[in-house]
């Protein structure tokens, strides 16, 4: 898929983010977090963590059921403004930088008619695709505190997740990504750069799932996103396989910028020695890479292993015990303890269907 778009010499920019090398630059942004944007279509607007008016005071859904045929249009009017937001935020950020802090040197590398791209990205991707499918096939009920704001939500019957190659579930993730990026694209973007986004969290899912309240995949207050593209924390129940193939249906054109997946595999689950353990993983990535996948961090160890690091990294054989995380790789040791519990608490998957 990358060489298909980007030809047999590219090069990365930031983690996924492929790019024609010395024909091009990438003005980089932070992610949108489109799971608190979800909250403030419940609420109007209002701020779970805060109680402020953050985003337009919009109609809020006032009964004590969230239905899908209110919700939609709340959650479109809400992304439609906080797509504008984002991109005004990031204009004046690349703007300034280059009026305060132009990088001569690095741009000294590049073709002279260089072409440049505007980079976006999603966080809290998964758990917003889960939300919508409990909206749509579940009945999820509201709570609400004594002023009647929305504090969490009871979801009653079963819902399709995404991560468990269950078309319900995936095609609204396909659609949530083609909306939000042609949402991107109605706006103008600094220096006529050409508008991409990311699936890409890095480790800032944990710091923006600290300030994004209860939603209806039954996500608690405060606990961290699910990384890039993965699927929600407890929601894989079909397997490695049956994730990746729900992944793997993310058209990478609609986001060139890069889709991050991050996936733990017990050694046990890829064979009994390590011979068998190369060549089933080397069957599973080619498997999905077949399917038109973009990119695969790829962990083959157990969960007790992370525990011991965490609680003994003055051992030596920790020292240098590298994990990939969403993106990227590093030292385990060097995470905080915020970002090592939220690797622990991923998924390691014990089967592969």
């Amino acid at each position: 898929m990358l060489c298909a778009i980007w030809g047999d010499d590219y090069s990365i920019c930031c983690c996924v983010s492929a790019t024609q090398t010395g024909k091009e630059m990438q003005f980089f942004g932070a992610r949108a977090n489109l799971a608190k944007c979800l909250t403030y279509a419940i609420s109007g607007g209002v701020d779970s963590k805060t109680r402020e008016q953050c985003g337009p005071a919009l109609r809020p859904i006032l009964g004590d059921v969230v239905t899908y045929e209110e919700f939609m249009p709340r959650f479109m009017d809400m992304m439609e403004w906080l797509v504008g937001v984002y991109v005004n935020t990031l204009n004046l950020i690349h703007y300034m930088h280059d009026k305060y802090f132009y990088e001569a040197a690095e741009l000294a590398l590049i073709d002279t008619d260089v072409r440049r791209t505007f980079a976006t990205g999603i966080a809290g991707f998964s758990h917003v695709v889960d939300s919508i499918c409990a909206i749509k096939y579940a009945k999820v009920n509201i709570i609400r505190d004594d002023t009647g704001f929305p504090v969490n939500y009871v979801t009653e019957g079963d819902f399709p997740r995404y991560g468990n190659d269950d078309d319900r579930a995936d095609e609204i993730a396909v659609w949530l990504l083609k909306t939000f990026m042609n949402m991107i694209r109605k706006h103008h973007t600094y220096r006529k750069s050409e508008p991409t986004t990311s699936i890409l969290t890095i480790t800032s899912n944990v710091v923006y799932g600290k300030f994004t309240g209860n939603m209806p995949d039954g996500r608690p207050d405060g606990a961290p996103l699910a990384p890039g593209a993965n699927p929600s924390y407890g929601a894989e129940k079909n397997g490695l396989l049956a994730s990746l193939n729900s992944v793997a249906k993310l058209p990478y054109e609609y986001a060139l910028d890069g889709i991050s997946n991050t996936q733990t595999i017990a050694p046990s689950t890829l064979g009994h020695n390590e011979e068998e353990r190369v060549n089933t993983l080397v069957g599973v990535m080619d498997g999905y890479f077949d399917q038109g996948a973009h990119h695969l961090n790829v962990n083959v160890f157990g969960v007790e292993k992370l525990i011991d690091c965490m609680e003994h990294p003055e051992k030596e054989e920790y020292a240098n015990f590298t994990i990939r995380v969403s993106g990227y790789a590093v030292k385990f040791i060097d995470l905080t303890k915020e970002q090592q519990l939220d690797v622990i608490a991923r998924q390691a998957h014990s089967k592969l269907a």
